[in-house]
């Protein structure tokens, strides 16, 4: 292990400083700040890069393998909805950022993600929507029936993810028969036992107009969440509708939409969901030099370790130091998801900006170059003995998060932050 006192460090330290200030100097007529350096050159990516790219971002993304979804339609209400949260994110994203950003929801029915929607999203890190797995419409094969049932299969939430929030969602369209001035009892049940006798578990009720439309929104957290645990027991929901009289009613006649109805009105459930553990990717490590010296490094023909350093960093100054072209900066990466031949599985974004960090982080480091302090120091002792310590890396000092909005292999849709994916700033490390 090599040493070297603090004076020395100290007298390096103030000559680096000096130095710097000329290198500054003599680059007055330059504006440098850690904008993109475009240096990316969009190309077709070959078969095996291909094949390379989507590899590493489904290990990123945490998926085993690509999805195929069986049904990708976008203009259903889940999907919609779930691109409603993404654009909140995006919006609360760049408020904080300081960017001005425009949000209109896009789903066109009324009142698509509420506050309180927004609130369960801020805590979450991932939401999922399920569609109805029952396949006829009883209200339709049997209109009589004053019933109607729904089945969401929960499986797919990852282990390890906790059920924050959840809610079951049905539309209600204006009733224009002779209901329209009445006010109905809506309930929602839990499904307890099929045979020999159903059993019912009501979860929730609320009084509704007749000429009321919109969504309904049913609290679902605590059920989805005893069905994560236990999903034998996960026989579905049933809904009824009753007049204010008591009288049975048939869901369609009271205005709630059912399988044969509008796309972007179907019922869904949406879960948000938070790890219970924090879990890292594996980190990439290679072999480095590690032969390190156990001797001062001071030549008695040349005087101290701290006079050869001052003697070269004073000759870099006057020479021509890194250009500022060449230095630690941000560069551009861009990945297209439909280049990758994801666009029926993504919904949103239609790629990935990433960025890089690239350049040079030699003496003098100056401002531009975001230099920490060990980095400072490490670049005297660099000086001092070249071959015992290397010099600073350029590596991200700032990184923020992306979401991704997908469809799995149910065709179910998923929303995902990932955290620390976009480089928003460099520096020399």
């Amino acid at each position: 292990m090599t040493y070297y006192s603090i004076s020395e460090l100290l007298s390096a330290l103030i000559v680096a400083c000096f130095c710097s200030m000329i290198a500054d100097a003599m680059r007055a007529n330059f504006t440098l700040d850690n904008d993109i350096h475009s240096s990316f050159i969009q190309r077709r990516l070959k078969s095996q890069e291909r094949r390379e790219m989507q590899r590493e971002i489904l290990s990123i993304l945490g998926l085993p393998h690509r999805p195929r979804p069986l049904v990708h339609e976008r203009q259903t209400a889940a999907p919609m909805f779930m691109l409603d949260l993404y654009n909140a994110i995006l919006e609360d994203r760049d408020q904080r950022s300081g960017y001005l950003y425009s949000y209109e929801p896009v789903n066109t029915t009324p009142a698509p993600a509420s506050q309180q929607d927004s609130r369960f999203l801020n805590d979450a890190d991932m939401v999922m929507s399920f569609v109805n797995l029952v396949e006829s419409d009883q209200d339709l094969r049997l209109y009589h029936q004053h019933r109607r049932e729904f089945r969401f299969d929960l499986s797919r939430i990852p282990p390890g993810e906790t059920v924050t929030a959840a809610e079951f969602r049905i539309y209600k369209d204006f009733v224009h028969e002779r209901y329209e001035n009445e006010t109905f009892r809506v309930s929602l049940y839990q499904v307890l036992q099929q045979k020999p006798k159903r059993e019912l578990y009501l979860l929730d009720s609320r009084m509704v107009w007749a000429a009321e439309e919109g969504w309904l929104v049913f609290d679902l957290t605590v059920t989805s969440n005893h069905w994560l645990i236990n999903p034998g027991q996960n026989l579905g929901l049933q809904l009824s509708v009753e007049t204010a009289h008591g009288e049975s009613l048939n869901p369609k006649r009271a205005g709630l939409v059912g399988r044969s109805g509008p796309q972007n009105k179907q019922a869904f459930v949406v879960a948000f969901l938070k790890a219970s553990g924090v879990h890292f990717r594996g980190v990439r490590s290679t072999p480095g030099n590690k032969q390190r010296g156990h001797n001062r490094s001071k030549n008695p023909k040349t005087g101290s370790a701290s006079s050869q350093v001052a003697l070269k960093m004073a000759e870099t100054a006057e020479g021509a130091s890194v250009d500022p072209k060449q230095g630690c900066k941000k560069h551009e990466l861009y990945v297209s998801f439909r280049d990758l031949g994801w666009q029926d599985w993504i919904i949103a974004p239609e790629g990935y900006a990433a960025y890089y960090c690239e350049g040079e982080c030699v003496f003098p480091l100056n401002s531009y170059m975001n230099a920490t302090n060990h980095a400072i120091v490490q670049t005297l002792v660099h000086f001092i003995n070249p071959e015992t310590v290397p010099k600073p890396c350029c590596a991200p000092t700032q990184l923020h998060g992306i979401s991704v909005l997908y469809f799995d292999d149910s065709s179910n849709v998923i929303l995902k932050k990932y955290r620390n994916m976009v480089v928003r700033a460099c520096g020399c490390h």
